[in-house]
């Protein structure tokens, strides 16, 4: 009987030998679907204690062409399945998730908010009197970071020939002393409140040898800035007004002209229209079997983010769940200790993003990711158009 059984079995072996078998035949591979770990190594990063895995994109459109599945990225596919939602929204900050998204595309939108997007800030600062104890240089670098709350889509960039003007310049003025009042100092903080807008333009003369022509300004304002509609209910001001520029003595004092000109981030820091712009792959935490009683309290406990929730079960017994996986940080405390990562699993989404952006005040959070997508776009218009 043994020897018939070992000659059935090289008779099969000798007949698979001669009509191999794809592995797309397989029947636990179906054709047009990716087996379950390779749809987890294609789609989540595995966040182990040590090092995580699966990290890369797989780009190349024929990656999985053995299966039966087409890699590539199509239009149509990326239309239907990509989509933003927000999560939350204030005067500064908005928190969205972005969904059926490459992190290349969503780097982009970073580098575009941090660099690109225009905004208003102080570049000329013309210094008639600085008796306090900051240094000229440190008084004019701190008025530059000042934000300023005005659109900046109504301004105009201004170069090095152009004339400032009212539709390329915003001009501030600073005249503070400090006096005692009794046993009180009046003014002894000068505060970003204490910046006066000046509609008309410049106050201060161009030196001139010609002491016969007329006199003229730094700037050649044509119209007064709040006759303009764009500012005639909404007055340019300073976002935060309680900012300390400088701090004064009795009898010191502080008399400047600030010119505010149209910039981006790349050129300096001060023109960034964000204080943060980051995103994070979406948490995914998955329990690879039932934890219940002490094993539950326990993994409760080891999380300092509280992810995990103990459920009450009927007959006193206690399981634990998955309650909260949006405020995981990662911090892999979970699956610390022997054998808690044979219990728990810690991954994250790699096509799903949560986006936070904090505005410095120029431009409304959510305004400031539309014009980030709009300025994408003229990218990719002006390679279209490049190409032959």
């Amino acid at each position: 009987v043994d020897l018939c059984v070992l000659w059935e079995g090289l008779a099969m072996a000798m007949a698979m030998a001669s009509s191999p078998i794809r592995a797309r035949d397989l029947p636990d591979v179906p054709k047009g679907k990716l087996p379950r770990h390779l749809e987890l190594q294609r789609t989540r990063v595995l966040c182990n204690s040590d090092a995580p895995l699966h990290t890369e994109s797989i780009q190349y459109s024929g990656a999985y062409a053995s299966s039966g599945v087409d890699n590539s990225l199509r239009v149509g596919e990326f239309c239907k399945n990509f989509r933003v939602e927000v999560v939350s929204l204030n005067e500064d900050d908005i928190e969205f998730d972005m969904i059926g998204i490459d992190a290349a595309l969503a780097n982009a939108f970073r580098r575009i908010l941090i660099a690109e997007v225009p905004t208003m800030a102080i570049e000329t600062v013309f210094i008639a009197d600085n008796t306090s104890e900051i240094q000229d240089e440190v008084l004019a670098h701190r008025l530059g970071l000042v934000p300023i709350r005005v659109d900046p889509r109504l301004f105009e960039y201004k170069s090095e020939n152009d004339v400032p003007n009212e539709k390329n310049t915003i001009v501030f003025k600073l005249d503070v002393t400090c006096k005692r009042q009794g046993e009180r100092l009046k003014n002894s903080s000068v505060k970003s409140d204490q910046l006066e807008w000046l509609p008309h333009g410049s106050q201060y003369q161009l030196p001139s040898m010609n002491l016969d022509s007329k006199p003229r300004t730094y700037t050649s304002f044509s119209c007064s800035q709040d006759s303009l509609l764009a500012f005639s209910k909404v007055p340019i001001t300073v976002h935060y007004p309680d900012i300390i520029l400088a701090k004064l003595g009795p009898g010191q004092c502080i008399e400047l002209e600030a010119h505010a000109v149209k910039g981006t981030g790349k050129t300096h820091a001060k023109w960034s229209p964000v204080a943060t712009a980051a995103y994070r792959m979406l948490p995914e935490v998955v329990l690879l079997e039932e934890i219940e009683d002490e094993l539950a309290v326990e993994l409760v406990s080891k999380c300092p983010m509280k992810v995990f929730d103990i459920e009450d079960l009927p007959k006193g017994k206690k399981k634990a769940n998955v309650a909260r996986p949006r405020v995981c940080t990662l911090c892999t405390e979970c699956i610390r200790g022997e054998g808690w990562d044979k219990l728990v699993q810690i991954r994250r989404v790699k096509d799903h993003f949560i986006f936070s952006i904090e505005s410095t005040g120029a431009l409304p959070p959510e305004v400031l990711f539309v014009e980030a997508v709009k300025i994408l776009e003229d990218k990719c218009q002006r390679i279209l158009t490049e190409i032959p």
